[in-house]
């Protein structure tokens, strides 16, 4: 399975900015997908996912200001990210929920996103 994440870029505090993943190869062994950011000096977490029923999961802080969403027929999972805060500033990873183990997750290569204030 290969993730080619794209999207992010430089954008004012409050500004908007949509960044999109689309997978291919062995789709079914994908059992959801999500975005993870991490910016320097702290942790990977969790922004968003959407399981393969549609089911979705924000993180605290992004929850009324970005959305998850997918277009099956095209592989690819978005994420609208509106009134960005320059704490939203990081690395922004789409990720694969691999199906039999997540330590075998499947992840993309990362875009940036830099919000100033």
């Amino acid at each position: 399975v290969q993730l080619q994440a794209c999207g992010g870029g430089l954008v004012q505090a409050g500004g908007s900015l949509r960044l999109a993943c689309q997978a291919s190869g062995s789709l079914f062994s994908i059992d959801g997908m999500g975005w993870y950011r991490q910016a320097p000096g702290k942790q990977r977490e969790l922004v968003a996912s959407m399981s393969a029923d549609g089911s979705t999961e924000y993180a605290d802080d992004v929850k009324g200001r970005f959305t998850i969403s997918r277009d099956d027929g095209k592989n690819t999972i978005y994420l609208q990210m509106d009134s960005l805060r320059p704490e939203d500033t990081a690395v922004y990873y789409c990720n694969g929920a691999y199906r039999w183990g997540r330590d075998k997750d499947y992840w993309g290569q990362g875009t940036l996103v830099t919000v100033s204030s």
